[in-house]
């Protein structure tokens, strides 16, 4: 009799118990809920527990795969907006700072403009030996390293210094050229910002004092960057932080919106097989 009472006790548990499909449409409603209040990383959390504990789940399984595709479009969506408005922001920003500048582009081998502080034109610099700092329309900062004089040194280096002792030297440039006009000669060292030994970020630092310049190479040559030179730099810094922002900006934008195209076409599919069958 004992026996009998315990297998009836046992047997109504069991029956009581919740089936695993509906333990699965359980998370699968905490997922919807999540989904209607915006919390889409959750949403997601909730759907990919349900193929995970529970497998066999199939009803619920498909139900929250559907979902899935609507908790992602809606995810790129927001993303896509969020980021229009932050471009937004910073175009403004660039809008109220590209007037200080001058952009040179020549459309006929160019896909990319520079631009450059007005003092630092080519124009205004003919046969002088200074460094030349420029921003491209995509935010990359950059330094030339202009030497004019009647015989080459064949420099590759650049080496800034201060009163107090400290300095910055770049590493050999691998973008060198040479040319020579009317017995003048001319080389040219480029150095991409990063790529620079830290001699951009040590200039724009120091841009208040008086900075030694040497250039490295074959022979040595020295002189000192200018206070102009040196607040064509400052002024710079802040035009690349802006450009650099609205690229990256851009390059997220189109990620978003391909994730945003492949969730689109997944659903026109699901749709199409659906009214097949």
């Amino acid at each position: 009799m004992r026996y009998s009472v315990l297998f009836i006790v046992v047997v109504g548990l069991f029956s009581c118990a919740p089936s695993a499909e509906q333990r699965a449409s359980a998370l699968l409603q905490k997922a919807q809920s999540a989904y209607q209040t915006g919390e889409y990383s959750a949403a997601k959390l909730w759907i990919d527990s349900i193929k995970i504990l529970y497998p066999n789940a199939i009803d619920a399984r498909r139900s929250g795969l559907a979902l899935m595709q609507e908790v992602e479009l809606a995810e790129q969506t927001r993303t896509i907006a969020y980021l229009d408005s932050v471009f937004a922001r910073k175009e403004a920003d660039f809008l109220a700072l590209k007037n200080q500048f001058v952009k040179e582009k020549d459309e006929a081998y160019q896909d990319v403009g520079n631009f450059f502080y007005p003092t630092q034109t080519v124009e205004k610099n003919l046969h002088r030996t200074f460094l030349r700092f420029q921003v491209s329309e995509q935010g990359s900062l950059r330094m030339t390293s202009v030497y004019c004089g009647r015989s080459n040194i064949n420099h590759t280096i650049v080496r800034v210094s201060v009163a107090d002792g400290s300095f910055a030297e770049t590493p050999a440039s691998v973008d060198v050229y040479h040319t020579t006009d009317l017995g003048e000669r001319f080389e040219k060292a480029d150095f991409a910002y990063g790529q620079d030994g830290g001699v951009l970020d040590f200039i724009y630092l120091n841009k208040d004092k008086s900075i030694p310049v040497e250039l490295r190479g074959g022979r040595s040559f020295r002189y000192t960057l200018s206070s102009a030179d040196r607040q064509a730099l400052a002024a710079l810094f802040p035009l690349a932080e802006v450009l650099s922002a609205m690229e990256k900006i851009k390059q997220e934008r189109s990620e978003a919106q391909l994730k945003l195209d492949f969730v689109r076409r997944k659903m026109s599919e699901k749709q199409s097989l659906d009214s097949i069958g």
